[in-house]
């Protein structure tokens, strides 16, 4: 086995890492990644460590094997699903798109090896990327709340969204407007101005948003002072008025890779 311990070394970074996603938990991928190598010792030349880097695709299939025979995959079908929204995104996926999805995008193998790793013909392998690729893309399409009663501003930045595939679910001048928008439409993340037209405030719609449905809140606005003075920082990302739409993608794009932020007591 010695002569063969480079070669499962230089793989053992992406075992852990794919393992790590096919579990979706550090500690259970990196058992099952443990197990994988102990199998491997024991018969090194069948699973290819003798054909350099494309030892990779039967250490993959292994991967899954183990996987589907452990006592955890049997009480649990599925990983336990994550805060993090792309984590999120593959869950829904059945498990034959979610891991041939992974293995083309985070372990960047070919769809040709991905397909061979699942035992998938290529045309049937093309369509299930396809399919996986479009579920995750609706999966992550947020439904914003813009509020803003700059009527100009608010169908610029509506425009932005719209423009970056994103869905604009309702617009509201003031928290009476928010919060009922946030009971009909559902909102997954909200753009709030700070100061109202009416004298409301903008910090007391997202401390609602995120107590009631742990929201995350980008603020838009010229006064970016009351946040800090109201200690509302931490409730979420400021962008600075007159703002650029160059901006607001930035910061919506920010938004949608984060997890959910934990609900305030």
């Amino acid at each position: 086995m010695q002569m063969y311990g480079c070669e499962l070394y230089d793989h053992l970074p992406h075992l852990r890492r794919y393992a790590r996603a096919l579990t979706g938990a550090v500690e259970a991928g990196d058992a099952l990644a443990t197990r994988c190598v102990e199998v491997v010792v024991m018969a090194p030349t069948r699973f290819g460590l003798d054909r350099g880097e494309g030892a990779r695709l039967p250490l993959y299939a292994l991967l899954h094997l183990l996987f589907d025979q452990s006592a955890v995959q049997s009480a649990a079908a599925r990983p336990a699903v994550s805060p993090h929204p792309i984590e999120r995104a593959l869950a829904t996926l059945p498990e034959c798109e979610r891991r041939l999805y992974l293995l083309v995008t985070l372990e960047e193998l070919s769809l040709a090896e991905a397909a061979q790793i699942l035992n998938l013909a290529p045309v049937e392998a093309i369509g299930r990327l396809k399919e996986a690729r479009e579920r995750v893309r609706l999966a992550m399409t947020q439904r914003v709340l813009v509020v803003e009663d700059n009527a100009l501003q608010a169908m610029e930045i509506g425009e932005v969204v719209a423009d970056m595939g994103h869905v604009v679910c309702g617009t509201a001048v003031n928290e009476r407007e928010a919060l009922s928008l946030l009971r009909a439409e559902n909102p997954t993340l909200a753009l709030v101005d700070v100061r109202l037209a009416d004298g409301g405030s903008g910090v007391a719609i997202a401390r609602h948003l995120r107590r009631t449905r742990s929201l995350r809140t980008i603020f838009i606005t010229a006064f970016d002072g009351d946040l800090e003075e109201l200690g509302a920082c931490h409730l979420g990302q400021i962008v600075r008025k007159p703002f650029t739409n160059e901006a607001i993608r930035a910061a919506i794009s920010r938004a949608v890779f984060m997890p959910r932020p934990v609900a305030l007591a």
